[in-house]
Parts: structure tokens; C-alpha cells; sequence
């Protein structure tokens, strides 16, 4: 039983410690650095925060990408209209590059979009890689 006097008197003593403990400013500055920090660390590692700038060059992209997307199904519905569709294809297809395919879609014309006299690399690059699947 002396044992646990001892120990309800070191609780005390420790709770007592605790219940005087007052906060001085440093400390105080110190636990909000740190936890500001840390809550930088997690947000911008953890939580998908970006900056501005990293959002918008994001918003490009994707921009971009869209388009693209939207742009390659009309390329092949002008190579679906070409004549010599399937003796074009057939060209296409034994060409071994995508450099080659795509200068190949450059020279037909079909990545050139109505109103526009110039093609996008990307957009040819997407348009081969249609005309390829729909091949196989």
C-alpha cells in the first residue's frame, strides 16, 4: 500500500506540474511555426494542393489534350471520305514509323481541320493512332 500513496502522490505532483505549466510566448511561436509547417508539408504533398501557376499550366494541358481529342475523329472521317481510302490505308499501315505515318497524314491532307491550312502534330500524331486501330 506505501507503493501506491507513492504513485497517487507523483500523479498528483505531476498533475499539479501540469495544471501550473503556463505557455510562454516563445513556446507558443514555436508550436504555431510547426504547425503551420506541417500543415504546408501535408497540403501541398498529401492533400493535392498546387500554385496558381501549376494549376493553370494543369488547366492547359488538359485544354490541349481535349481538343485534340475532339480534333483526331475528324481526321479520319476526311480520310474515310478520300476515294482512294483503302489503297491509302493500305500505305499507311506498311509504314513502319509514326514519323513516317504521320509526315504520310500530313501529305494527304486529311489532319488539316475546315477553315484551318496548316495541321497540328498532335492531332496527326492522334489521328494515326486511330487509323492504326481501326485497322487491326
Amino acid at each position: 500500500m506505501k507503493k501506491l500513496k507513492k504513485i497517487k502522490i507523483n500523479l498528483a505532483d505531476i498533475r499539479q506540474k501540469w495544471n501550473n505549466a503556463r505557455l510562454t510566448k516563445a513556446t507558443a511561436f514555436w508550436i504555431v511555426f510547426g504547425a503551420v509547417i506541417l500543415t504546408v508539408y501535408m497540403g501541398f504533398s498529401k492533400a493535392g494542393w498546387v500554385t496558381s501557376a501549376t494549376a493553370s499550366q494543369m488547366a492547359a494541358t488538359t485544354s490541349k489534350d481535349a481538343i485534340i481529342e475532339r480534333l483526331a475523329p475528324i481526321c479520319v472521317a476526311q480520310v474515310n471520305q478520300d476515294p482512294l481510302k483503302e489503297q491509302k490505308l493500305a500505305e499507311l499501315v506498311e509504314l513502319t514509323t509514326t514519323t513516317k505515318r504521320a509526315n504520310y497524314i500530313k501529305e494527304q491532307g486529311w489532319a488539316i481541320m475546315p477553315g484551318e491550312t496548316a495541321t497540328d502534330n498532335k492531332v496527326v500524331a492522334e489521328c494515326a493512332r486511330q487509323l492504326m486501330v481501326l485497322d487491326n
